[in-house]
């Protein structure tokens, strides 16, 4: 089996790739999306170890890790999208895309405008419901025990609608292009 391995195409490097400052940005905030699921991990085995061991939880696990979810999804999204590691059906864009290079182009730019209206529109709409929040003082959490604003969460939802938006305009940009 270890025969089989050709060395030679392990050393072989891929080529440079020219700067994308939206790749940087988007990988960024996959970035911080990564390390945000890291140190949530952490708080939650230490919760785990406080609340069994100690006797001793940590106040606000639960309301934290369900709001970090959502802000971990929206910071990772536009990095997936870029990537093209959105889950979808490729089976038949593929084969049309083989059969007739054009039209699956121009397929492939039609789902990816059609991808930008819909993360543009989910930042939209959740650009007033954030201001909403920052005006009300709008928390999660037991008052007196463990509160947390809520607007901080809202607006990843709104960068990473944004984010996502623009990933899929970057993309569609490439299809029309002709380039992957």
């Amino acid at each position: 089996m270890a025969d089989d391995v050709n060395l030679a195409a392990l050393e072989v490097t891929a080529p440079p790739q020219p700067a994308d400052p939206v790749r940087l940005v988007l990988d960024l905030l996959a970035a911080i999306g990564t390390a945000w699921t890291f140190a949530l991990m952490l708080l939650i085995c230490a919760d785990v170890i406080g609340r069994s061991f100690l006797n001793a939880p940590i106040t606000g696990v639960a309301e934290i890790a369900a709001h970090s979810v959502v802000g971990i999804v929206f910071l990772q999204i536009g990095a997936t999208i870029h990537g093209r590691r959105m889950t979808r059906a490729d089976f038949l864009l593929d084969r049309i895309a083989r059969r007739a290079p054009a039209l699956g182009r121009a397929m492939e730019a039609l789902f990816c405008l059609v991808g930008a209206a819909v993360m543009a529109f989910i930042a939209v709409s959740a650009w007033p419901g954030m201001w909403n929040s920052m005006a009300l003082r709008e928390f999660f959490g037991v008052q007196g025990l463990f509160t947390v604003p809520t607007w901080p969460f809202r607006g990843l939802i709104v960068l990473g609608g944004a984010a996502g938006a623009l990933a899929y305009l970057v993309l569609t940009w490439h299809e029309l292009r002709g380039r992957r």
